[in-house]
């Protein structure tokens, strides 16, 4: 049976599954953004950011605030940021295994002799 804690932790991930909010994110591990920023940077229409942002405030991995028309993004955390700095290692490190298995396969194996042959002499 799966704890509560669990089923938070399965949902908090999830949050992060489209490559839009992680980007998103990367982007708010370094300063304060207002959505007119964001929009370049994600490369996806004004209402999908919209819709991805939404997601982000429901799970509370960013907060707003708003200056005359226009509103800024920021993390609710820094340790949002130390997430993706892990997954990144992690990935890299998973990768580089990757690499060394491919590197493997394709390094041809080592010469055999030639099978005997019949005695010719």
């Amino acid at each position: 049976m799966t704890s509560t804690d669990h089923r938070a932790k399965a949902a908090f991930f999830k949050t992060l599954t489209h490559p839009a909010r992680i980007r998103v994110l990367e982007l708010l591990s370094h300063r304060e953004y207002a959505v007119a920023e964001i929009l370049p940077e994600v490369g996806i229409e004004k209402t999908n950011l919209s819709q991805q942002l939404a997601v982000l405030r429901r799970a509370a991995l960013v907060t707003t605030r708003r200056e005359g028309s226009t509103v800024y993004y920021s993390l609710t955390s820094p340790h949002v940021a130390e997430l993706l700095g892990i997954a990144r290692t992690i990935l890299s490190s998973v990768l580089s295994d990757q690499i060394g298995l491919l590197d493997d396969l394709r390094t041809p194996p080592p010469s055999a002799a030639p099978p005997p042959g019949p005695d010719r002499g």
